[in-house]
């Protein structure tokens, strides 16, 4: 998931430590605060920008969002919606019980809850589910090829997408209430894939095609506005009740906003002066807002380690960076360093050189992109970096470094606009708005070059980082919903993370084994220069009561009180 679009289980009960020299000192309340304080009222969210696209649960591949979907939307099973440790289990939610898969792993049988009705009043049905998945291959959700190819039909879907026919691997049974998946093979993942927001039942009258505003939902709060340039609006589900305190808690405030249009330094100010309560999950702090935050505020600031990674993509198919030795020259003459500090400083943010984060199902420490290569960055190598340029007969190429307009993601860009035209090439910023950048480099028709992007884990296994955003069925041509933005397809590789899909099944330490291996094979191939795994920043208004750092949602908002 992306930042702006997103997530093993995270440490809880994280102070916030900082030096004033590393950005923010001082101390921050534990990740797992209890809720606590009173309902009502009206919790205002502050964004520089909504994300590309509207809050279509089919679509929409955003923490800014999913933080918000998690409030309007349910499916069969969810995660816990809890901070700390237990937020990493998978609940119950429109189903009664977790079943057990049959058929060697390839059948699964949900029994439903009766009586839940849509936040339009309808009541939900198995057969929804049916319709839900459809239309997700019908609107080319992102995750399409990537998540749900794994049921019967799905081949057939993603070739024809308008005429899409699942009855025979989502089959619903509206008598009994129960509905039933047919895989082509046992899936490891299927429950972390049905508990995300791709997964979540939407009503049938739901048009099968994007919606600029979510479709009614189960849970505690509706959608009643969406205005990409002024707010989205949350106001309470009349027709909701509580059936699962674990999946769908009732939400303490009224009312949900989120303003969008300042910039992220405007933003701070307001939620300092106690005019809006919490940045959304698309902006980050400003650095130079850090040392203030530390000796003023210092007890609204959460700090929270993240399973993540911010990196900038080649475009692997468009010169100069469809040769490998320009990629990996690029590479070595990266300083980390310096990145992180635009960041916040070391006490934020860590330097990598691959995909998977550190401390992650897969993750074995591995940097061939450094002075001393080995394990961890040390320095960039300037010398290797030119000869590798000089090499790639690259040099004097034009390149657009694109970004968004974010101050801290804009930070970055320049940075590589700089460096690369110290090594010789001329380079230029494509500085986009955040509601459009992400789309714009998904796109292969805009042929972008060289992309900054970030992903946080959709759930905790490698696949998610490595397959979701490297693997060829992630790569959708001239597409809005094409995360695989280095549109990097290699067979080889891909066949390797097949297999390791289906080792998952019996022997997961093993799987992790091959894992740690793509993730070395995609580093030398350099389809990225990975920047590094940053911590995330709440700040809060000092109203707010009961924050809660769930390690799947993040900061839990419909759980905070600002009564």
């Amino acid at each position: 998931m992306r930042r702006s679009w997103r997530w093993m289980a995270l440490a809880s009960g994280v102070a916030l430590v900082l030096t004033a020299a590393a950005g923010c000192g001082g101390g921050g309340k534990s990740t797992k605060s209890k809720s606590k304080g009173h309902g009502g009222g009206t919790f205002t969210i502050l964004a520089h920008t909504a994300p590309s696209g509207g809050p279509d649960p089919a679509i929409n591949y955003t923490l800014q969002y999913w933080q918000l979907l998690i409030d309007t939307h349910d499916g069969l099973v969810v995660f816990k919606k809890v901070g700390g440790n237990e937020g990493t289990k998978i609940v119950p939610d429109l189903a009664i019980s977790i079943p057990k898969p049959t058929n060697g792993g390839k059948t699964w049988t949900f029994k439903l809850r009766r009586g839940i009705k849509y936040s339009n009043g309808t009541t939900v049905k198995p057969s929804d589910f049916t319709r839900t998945f459809e239309r997700l291959f019908k609107v080319k959700g992102p995750t399409a090829g990537s998540f749900y190819k794994v049921l019967v039909g799905a081949d057939a879907c993603l070739k024809t997408a308008a005429t899409c026919n699942l009855s025979n691997s989502v089959v619903a049974d509206d008598k009994n209430y129960t509905v039933t998946f047919h895989l082509t093979g046992p899936d490891p993942e299927f429950l972390d894939k049905l508990a995300v927001p791709f997964a979540f039942v939407l009503p049938p009258s739901t048009p099968m095609k994007a919606v600029t505003i979510a479709p009614p939902g189960t849970g505690p709060y509706k959608f009643v506005e969406y205005n990409p340039r002024g707010q989205a609006k949350l106001v309470r589900n009349t027709y909701f009740k509580e059936w699962s305190k674990d999946a769908q808690p009732s939400g303490k405030p009224d009312t949900i906003i989120e303003k969008f249009g300042l910039s992220v330094e405007a933003e701070v100010t307001q939620i300092e002066n106690g005019q809006a309560d919490a940045l959304s999950g698309a902006d980050q702090v400003p650095a130079d807002r850090l040392p203030e935050l530390s000796s003023k505020y210092s007890n609204q600031v959460h700090v929270n380690p993240t399973p993540s990674v911010w990196y900038m993509a080649f475009n692997v198919r468009v010169p100069p960076f469809d040769n490998l030795k320009a990629r990996q020259g690029v590479n070595f003459a990266t300083d980390h360093n310096a990145l992180v500090k635009i960041y916040g400083g070391p006490k934020l943010a860590q330097p990598t050189c691959q995909i998977l984060p550190p401390n992650f199902p897969g993750y074995e420490p591995y940097c061939p992109y450094t002075k001393s290569p080995g394990t961890k960055w040390s320095a960039p190598d300037m010398a290797k970096a030119q000869q590798l340029i000089g090499a790639s007969g690259t040099k004097g190429a034009s390149v657009k470094v694109n970004t968004d307009t974010n101050e801290v993601d804009k930070a970055l860009g320049l940075y590589f606009v700089g460096l690369l035209n110290k090594l010789g090439y001329k380079a230029q910023l494509q500085a986009l708005s955040t509601d459009i950048q992400y789309s714009y480099c998904q796109n292969s028709k805009n042929k972008v070059q060289f992309c900054y992007s970030s992903w946080y884990q959709d759930y905790p296994a490698a696949s998610d980082f490595l397959n979701v955003l490297l693997g060829c069925g992630s790569y959708v041509p001239n597409s809005d919903a094409s995360p695989n933005i280095s549109e990097f397809c290699d067979k080889a590789t891909q066949a390797k993370m097949d297999q390791a899909l289906k080792v998952g099944v019996t022997n997961p330490a093993k799987a992790n084994k091959l894992w740690a291996q793509i993730d070395r094979d995609v580093v030398d191939k350099a389809v990225w220069v990975p920047l590094f795994n940053p911590k995330f920043v709440d700040l809060l208004a000092k109203r707010v009561q009961g924050y809660q750092f769930s390690p799947e949602w993040f900061f839990l908002i419909d759980q905070a009180s600002v009564q």
